[in-house]
């Protein structure tokens, strides 16, 4: 396909349909217990995984070029601040906003935890939960403020921390700073190191474009995967609370749209050149993964500046998460709360829960795993059972795929709004047909 000039777009989309046929024949000829499956499953990995993989390795090296060579372009210029507070505000705004919207769709539904069956993995998997919280319980606020801050700037390029990616954001601003200040004092040495920077930026970006052009395989193994491991009986079980849960995501991915539309820009624009972005998230499950495709698609496609999509898709790693950070654990909370004699439609409760998990949404991480974080952290401040999480373990990946995909286009969403709100926003970029874009081809 890639040899008869086919389009990325086709391409990926083409292998996600691939993923799925196999793993439904996998699935139906062997079933997803076998043992058959399971070691050869772990082969898809080598592809699925693997291509995530490479995607991280990338996602640090590639924050921190970009927002010191965003500085070196000038591109932020004095509206760094003003940038940052309302890119931090969409974040956070939205993530409140996710949490009301996750509330009213377990009420819908009318979910409740003492309705789903415990049987041994559950069971199991609450038990690590509850041991995962007493690690995690007890950080305030201020720890978790204090957590974004990179004591070791070298330790955190490596991921090491959950807040790792922020932390990287603030080292790289403070050479950004730097830079603007050797700019004022020695003109000529700036120039040699805006050489270096743009000459290491080309270099990344060289690493990134290798990495994206295995897009369509990774899809297809990991999707592959997904669907022939995925246990249809169990997702049947707790049907209500994945249809809870897609609907919960689906009115987040309009208020996002509608956050686009009253911004001034065309919210279907927005959702035909996100949808690849947004594909991947989805199959993958890693919003840190997705970050290379975020910024590409933010800068080339929607007309971002390259500052702006940095700080965005950056900050929406760790902060402000409106799927895992906002969605999944407001719903826990409304579920489990009956289970200790809390009214969760009192409307003190709901309140509490809402601005819970706004601080909260400071440091998740956006890798596999952020919102079973996210889910410990609201439950603990809300003095709820954190062990009863681990009862929606079989249907977990399956929802983690349409939280992922949330937590990226509300990344997306600020990076668009904000571009537009300061009058940094290429509308000639955005508005233009996909078709006649002059992108990149991976």
């Amino acid at each position: 396909m890639k040899r008869k000039n086919k389009s990325f777009s086709t391409r990926v989309f083409t292998a996600l349909g691939f993923g799925i046929a196999l793993g439904l024949i996998l699935n139906l000829a062997y079933g997803s217990d076998s043992e058959i499956l399971t070691e050869t499953s772990t082969w898809y990995n080598v592809i699925g995984v693997g291509y995530v993989r490479l995607l991280q390795m990338i996602v640090m090296p590639l924050v921190f070029i970009s927002i010191v060579g965003a500085f070196a372009k000038l591109k932020l210029g004095n509206q760094l601040g003003k940038i940052a507070a309302i890119i931090l505000a969409i974040l956070i705004g939205t993530t409140a906003v996710a949490a009301a919207v996750g509330i009213s769709s377990a009420a819908l539904f009318d979910l409740n935890a003492e309705q789903i069956f415990s049987g041994e993995a559950e069971q199991s998997r609450g038990v690590a939960i509850e041991e995962s919280s007493a690690e995690v319980a007890d950080q305030t606020l201020p720890d978790q403020l204090l957590s974004l801050l990179p004591a070791n700037p070298f330790l955190d390029l490596t991921g090491a921390r959950p807040t790792s990616t922020i932390a990287v954001v603030i080292f790289a601003a403070f050479i950004g700073f730097a830079y603007l200040s050797v700019v004022r004092r020695s003109p000529e040495t700036a120039s040699v190191l805006k050489k270096g920077i743009d000459a290491l930026y080309e270099l990344v970006m060289g690493i990134v474009r290798i990495v994206l052009r295995l897009t369509p395989y990774g899809i297809l193994a990991i999707m592959a995967r997904t669907v022939a491991t995925s246990n249809f009986e169990a997702i049947y079980t707790l049907g209500k609370f994945v249809l809870a849960s897609y609907v919960a995501l689906a009115v987040m991915f309009i208020i996002h749209l509608l956050i686009l539309l009253i911004s001034g820009v065309n919210p279907i624009t927005y959702a035909k050149k996100a949808s690849e972005a947004l594909l991947f998230a989805f199959t993958s499950r890693s919003s840190a993964g997705t970050l290379p495709l975020n910024i590409h698609t933010q800068t080339h496609k929607l007309g971002v500046p390259e500052g702006i999509a940095n700080f965005s898709g950056s900050f929406g790693l760790s902060i402000g998460q409106n799927g895992c950070a906002g969605i999944y654990p407001a719903m826990l909370a409304f579920m489990i709360a009956p289970t200790v004699g809390i009214n969760p439609l009192d409307i003190g409760f709901i309140l509490t829960v809402i601005g819970i998990v706004a601080i909260s949404s400071f440091g998740v991480a956006g890798v596999g795993g952020g919102a079973t974080f996210a889910a410990i952290l609201v439950l603990s401040a809300l003095d709820l059972p954190v062990a009863l999480a681990g009862l929606l373990v079989s249907v977990e990946p399956l929802i983690d795929m349409g939280r992922t995909a949330v937590n990226v286009s509300g990344a997306m969403t600020a990076g668009v709004t904000t571009a537009k709100v300061t009058g940094e926003l290429d509308e000639s970029i955005y508005n233009q047909p996909q078709s006649e874009q002059t992108v990149e081809s991976y």
